[in-house]
């Protein structure tokens, strides 16, 4: 179909395309030999199970929301983790993307030909989000992979006329692995639960069987996530914890600050104010966030959803219905996109990770609404023909281009050839990405094995912390909150001090400062650190980061000169 009866040029594009997906797999390769220094790994993904290794099995840490989240990848991070080989982490995440490339692949090959399997395969695989998380330890790939195999498995088990349960099942597997994975799958699930019953009962005019496909679906799906509902059930009382806690009656004592989905019980202001009163955008703008994402997003900036797609995800999505023996497969794959982008930008922050489930079927739409139009345009006169295919080709080759330019700014901002040509020593390199990486190495040197340290406007980045250390979801501002108020009263404040176990502190003292002046009168804040001063040794300041040691009580050192 797509280029079916041109072999020649045919194969050439595939030659082409497959050594654009080869260069962008490579230059995830090199990237991927570097140490770990992504956010959500340091905090997360990897920092948690690093927990559970040292603690010999599951550990609970009851200040880290975030550990309460499914952890089906995590657990695959063990192995790396067990290995003193954490950069594999990268690796296997990155292979869940691969993954899902090949899944777009082997779905374009069957309906159209092996060029548009492997365009799609391409469109994916260079979307900068995708080449970003492709090099971290995250596991929003993993995600992609289960939801992207459950909807083309569902597809398949249409195909075959609901006959071959094969297909059922696997895409019920697949959902559940999804759930298991990150709870972002939930949408996914409740989407394609509620589709299947709809598309059975149309195609087949038995609503029996429908709904008996719907629960069959349902009920795989929710034995594989099952496991992670009955640890959170069995340690907060809520299965789905941190969300849902307006409807369960959860254990208060865990409940943090920071989050934010609509669902958590806790206040929440809606998309509309948020934006207004952060960024200063009015409703339309707000309104057209689901189409932004592709034309806005930007690395590392909040406002702008912390990602960048491409609009060659989208400018062809039109076209992909003119083909009549895919239409409904296409509306399918449509309407999923756009109930994904609808849920994960109006009920949750908006972010360009948390609409990534959409991204592989909108490569799809785009990839068919292309063949579309290539194919409609070569049944046209000559010049309009050759005019429109040029242009066609022009428009989708610059922005794929903006994909290639992404990667190599990427490539130069990481800068990986000075560790991997042993330039530049392990510790350098991640202390030219995390800044507090030197402090956590001299409390892993000078510190005894049994300290116990707390973070301080860290925001959880303790992975390379070889101490026991705890944190808390607003940074530490509601820990130093009492203390400075309890500053007035030396008394209190020691027995504030004395009433924590921690041995150490390790503190970016910049945002420490800046808190306080934000919060507190300076005389308050003067005696605060004339309290920290009194009760605290300093025994590193470097680079904006310090740990301060605790003196021991004044009753203890009383008590051991005794005896």
């Amino acid at each position: 179909m797509f280029l079916k009866n041109v072999r020649q040029p045919q194969n050439v594009l595939a030659i082409l395309l497959g050594a654009a997906i080869i260069l962008v797999l490579a230059v995830e390769t090199i990237i991927n030999l570097t140490p770990v220094i992504d956010r959500d790994g340091l905090i997360h993904h990897l920092a948690i199970p690093k927990l559970w290794l040292k603690n010999g099995g599951f550990y609970e840490t009851r200040w880290a929301i975030f550990s309460y989240y499914p952890m089906n990848l995590d657990l695959l991070y063990l192995i790396p983790l067990y290995l003193k080989k954490d950069f594999l982490a990268k690796f296997i995440h990155m292979g869940f993307g691969v993954g899902t490339g090949l899944l777009i692949y082997l779905y374009l090959k069957n309906k159209l030909s092996r060029a548009a399997g492997l365009l799609g395969a391409l469109v994916f695989l260079s979307t900068p989000m995708i080449i970003r998380l492709s090099t971290q330890a995250y596991v929003d790939l993993g995600l992609v992979f289960f939801t992207t195999a459950s909807l083309l498995a569902l597809v398949r088990y249409r195909d075959g006329g609901y006959l071959k349960w094969q297909w059922l099942i696997l895409a019920s597997v697949a959902m559940g692995l999804a759930l298991g994975t990150k709870y972002n799958a939930l949408v996914a699930w409740f989407f394609l639960s509620l589709a299947l019953v709809f598309v059975i009962s149309r195609d087949t005019q038995r609503q029996g069987k429908a709904i008996g496909c719907g629960l069959i679906f349902f009920l795989i799906s929710f034995l594989l996530f099952s496991p992670w509902l009955v640890k959170n059930l069995f340690l907060t009382g809520n299965p789905l914890y941190p969300l849902m806690q307006g409807f369960f009656n959860s254990d208060q004592s865990l409940a943090r600050e920071g989050t934010f989905s609509i669902v958590s019980g806790n206040k929440y202001m809606g998309i509309f104010q948020i934006r207004e009163a952060m960024y200063g955008e009015g409703f339309w703008e707000t309104l057209l966030i689901p189409v932004r994402y592709f034309f806005q997003g930007q690395d590392d900036n909040a406002r702008y959803f912390d990602g960048i797609l491409n609009p060659v995800l989208i400018i062809t999505v039109p076209f992909a219905f003119m083909n009549r023996k895919l239409r409904a497969e296409m509306i399918l794959m449509a309407s999923f996109s756009l109930f994904i982008l609808l849920m994960a930008s109006f009920l949750d922050q908006t972010r360009i990770r948390y609409i990534l489930s959409a991204v592989p079927p909108l490569a799809i739409l785009s990839v068919v609404g292309l063949a579309n139009i290539w194919n409609f345009f070569r049944s046209r006169a000559d010049k309009v023909k050759y005019g429109a295919i040029i242009g066609l080709i022009l428009i989708f080759g610059l922005l794929l281009g903006q994909n290639f330019s992404h990667l190599a700014e990427y490539y130069k901002k990481i800068s990986p050839m000075n560790y991997i040509c042993a330039k530049e020593t392990r510790d350098e390199f991640i202390s030219r990405y995390v800044g507090s990486y030197p402090a956590m190495q001299f409390v892993n040197k000078h510190t005894p094995e049994n300290s116990h340290v707390r973070l301080i406007f860290l925001a959880g980045r303790g992975y390379y912390l070889d101490r026991t250390y705890e944190d808390s979801a607003d940074m530490g501002m509601s820990f130093i909150r009492v203390f400075a108020e309890a500053a007035p009263d030396e008394i209190s404040f020691r027995k504030r001090l004395g009433s924590f176990t921690y041995t150490h502190w390790l503190v970016r003292i910049g945002l420490v400062h800046k808190f306080l002046h934000d919060n507190y009168p300076e005389k308050i804040i003067k005696l605060f650190f004339q309290r920290i001063n009194d009760s605290t040794e300093m025994i590193y300041n470097k680079d904006g980061y310090i740990v301060l040691k605790i003196k021991p009580r004044q009753d203890q050192i009383d008590e051991s000169s005794f005896h």
